[in-house]
């Protein structure tokens, strides 16, 4: 429960510190790099190098890269359907293709499914959604708001995206034991990401221009609490005896909210901040009434 109370704090102070002028215009570009060039990597380091590998939880894994990959190729064609603009259609595949699965996704999964289930929605959230997004998600931010990118540009984007180095250092790092002062350093620093992404989309929340944004942001919410995680369903349905409670679990964070992380590349790559802020800031609330159907409905299958 505090985790979720967290969460509206800090979306409300950022909406605050705008309206009441204390804080600069910049103040998001600021909060975003250090999102992106220290707490995310400091995440990345710390639990990667800690995760045990499991073949077991493959499908876990492979969760959200279903997931991002249906949004790309469905938000293309949406985009060519409804007529959305270039950097719509990269801002609604980035942030409503990734969950978050980690600061929402955890708390939920202990409080439907119990503490004891913890672990699978690590593996999705570290061996899925982080890597989606240190991976294909820098490359999507890449190619929507750049344009035209050689495939060498797009590489050296990968390769220079803070959170991927950090990415690969863990993996690296894997056999060397961390020290419990440097374990603690990383916890700290990784422990800001949340709180300064919320009040960085909060700055710049805004509900005046939802009437324009209505029909992507509709889009965008359709996908990501309903129908993407229908889309995992019916794909683990398929498989024989598949759908038990790991599957049941893995749907579930498939279901979560658009990824707060991933908005913030998105505004950093100045892909529509407007509607990603509404995506992740009513998609957040929203998602705590889709979630209760959800489980509801995994629970009686």
């Amino acid at each position: 429960m505090a985790n979720i109370i967290l969460l509206a704090v800090c979306l409300l102070t950022g909406i605050g510190l705008k309206k009441t002028g204390r804080f600069p215009v910049a103040t998001p570009a600021a909060l975003n790099a250090f999102i992106i060039h220290i707490s995310l990597p400091a995440l990345a380091i710390l639990h990667i190098h800690n995760m045990k590998l499991d073949t077991s939880l493959v499908l876990t894994a492979s969760m959200a890269w279903l997931l991002f990959g249906c949004a790309w190729a469905l938000f293309i064609i949406a985009g060519k359907v409804f007529k959305l603009d270039r950097e719509t259609v990269g801002a609604l595949i980035l942030v409503a293709g990734l969950g978050n699965t980690s600061f929402v996704g955890l708390p939920m999964i202990e409080a439907y499914f119990g503490k004891e289930y913890l672990g699978i929605g690590i593996i999705a959230d570290q061996l899925g959604s982080f890597m989606v997004l240190a991976t294909l998600g820098i490359l999507v931010a890449t190619l929507y708001s750049s344009g035209n990118v050689s495939p060498r540009q797009m590489a050296r984007k990968v390769l220079m995206f803070p959170p991927f180095q950090a990415l690969i250092l863990a993996l690296l790092l894997k056999p060397v034991h961390f020290p419990e002062w440097s374990v603690t350093i990383l916890e700290k620093l990784g422990n800001t990401l949340t709180s300064l992404a919320l009040v960085s989309v909060g700055f710049q929340l805004q509900f005046t221009g939802i009437k324009a944004e209505l029909k992507s942001l509709s889009l965008g919410l359709l996908y990501k609490l309903l129908l993407g995680p229908a889309i995992i369903y019916l794909l683990y349905a398929s498989l024989p005896g598949a759908i038990g409670t790991v599957a049941q679990i893995t749907i579930f964070e498939a279901a979560m909210a658009p990824m707060i992380t991933a908005g913030i590349i998105a505004i950093d790559h100045d892909l529509k901040p407007q509607l990603v802020g509404m995506l992740v800031g009513i998609g957040i609330p929203l998602s705590f009434v889709t979630l209760h159907f959800w489980h509801m409905f995994l629970t009686s299958i």
